[in-house]
């Protein structure tokens, strides 16, 4: 996504995970590195932000009792800042590390300049952590011979947690994008929800991804609730709302419950399990908006219209539900279904 981050000043500190009482280690100064070093760093803290997903900082309150929004303006304003908030952000970080998944690790904060973003140049600031090493095998010339060494080290191809804020969208909470390839479940995700506390950008990005998820849930959960129906009408209609998405170029809300929902008894409950999921879960559902493909693609991978049939058989259902049919068979006292198909790949 960013083919290119220039930096003049980075700061290393070792933030430990509080719980565990493992303390931090604070950097005396600013990384010395060379162009080499800084080539390398740079597509390391890069190279990991691959969605055009985008975030503000927010607050309960009011925006500016964000800690990471004050000291990162605290850098905007003046650079010459970047080592004293370094610390502040540090200290801020391990008072959240402390839920027992948190693993120790470096932590960069960076000053980018001249970076392009939606057609705009401005500066940046970025903050990284890295926490799992991997093992290298060293191998050296000696007196002839060759001797392996074990070494441990940081996999400059793995990023594990990013945040870079581009200079723009002061008021909104700057303009962020995130990477966080650790946190697999939930209760380890502090990175984004309470060290940086970001909330998603008003964007079609994430009107195409709140759509798509409200999508799935009322499919799922709602429809089958309020409804008759079978399995194989649930996956016809998820594969109608991703083929909808897939197609269009701009979402109408009218538009897609003609055409994805059909049914005029379905629409009412819809609408109505719309607006309870948009306030349960504090998010905006936009009526009209411009589709986002690489949201599409994203979110596509939770759409599997899938059949489960006790622990022997999967059906996939990607087209015509008319070709499949579910009867019962009374010698057997048990259910099946009937596929049609002109040929076998």
């Amino acid at each position: 996504m960013f083919d290119q981050l220039i930096t003049n000043q980075i700061v290393v500190h070792f933030i430990g995970n509080k719980s565990a009482d493992e303390g931090i280690r604070f950097s005396s100064g600013k990384l010395v590195v060379d162009d080499n070093l800084k080539t390398l760093l740079s597509g390391y803290f890069a190279g990991s932000f691959k969605s055009p997903e985008f975030y503000h900082f927010a607050h309960p309150d009011d925006l500016k009792f964000n800690e990471v929004f004050n000291y990162v303006t605290s850098i905007f304003d003046n650079p010459g800042n970047l080592f004293n908030q370094s610390i502040s952000l540090a200290k801020h970080l391990y008072e959240h590390s402390t839920h027992p998944n948190v693993k120790s690790g470096e932590f960069y904060t960076a000053y980018f300049y001249d970076c392009l973003i939606e057609d705009q140049v401005v500066d940046a600031v970025g903050l990284f952590k890295s926490e799992n090493k991997d093992t290298f095998l060293k191998m050296l010339h000696k007196n002839g011979n060759f001797e392996a060494n074990i070494e441990e080290g940081i996999n400059i191809t793995k990023l594990d947690k990013g945040c870079l804020i581009f200079n723009t969208e002061k008021e909104k909470g700057y303009l962020v994008a995130i990477v966080d390839n650790t946190a697999k479940n939930n209760e380890a995700r502090f990175w984004k929800d309470e060290f940086l506390q970001l909330c998603p950008r008003a964007d079609n990005f994430h009107h195409t991804q709140n759509l798509l998820s409200l999508c799935k849930q009322f499919v799922v959960e709602k429809l089958p609730e309020s409804f008759e129906v079978s399995r194989a009408d649930q996956a016809d209609m998820l594969n109608r709302s991703v083929k909808f998405f897939k197609e269009k170029e701009t979402f109408a809300m009218d538009d897609f419950t003609s055409v994805v929902l059909q049914s005029p008894e379905v629409i009412p409950v819809f609408n109505q399990y719309k607006d309870q999921y948009s306030a349960e879960r504090g998010i905006d559902i936009s009526e009209e908006f411009d589709i986002s493909a690489p949201a599409v693609k994203k979110q596509q991978r939770i759409f599997k219209s899938v059949i489960k049939l006790d622990k022997n058989f999967h059906i996939y259902i990607h087209g015509n539900k008319s070709l499949i049919e579910r009867g019962f068979d009374e010698t057997t006292g048990m259910q099946y279904y009937k596929m049609y198909f002109k040929e076998e790949n």
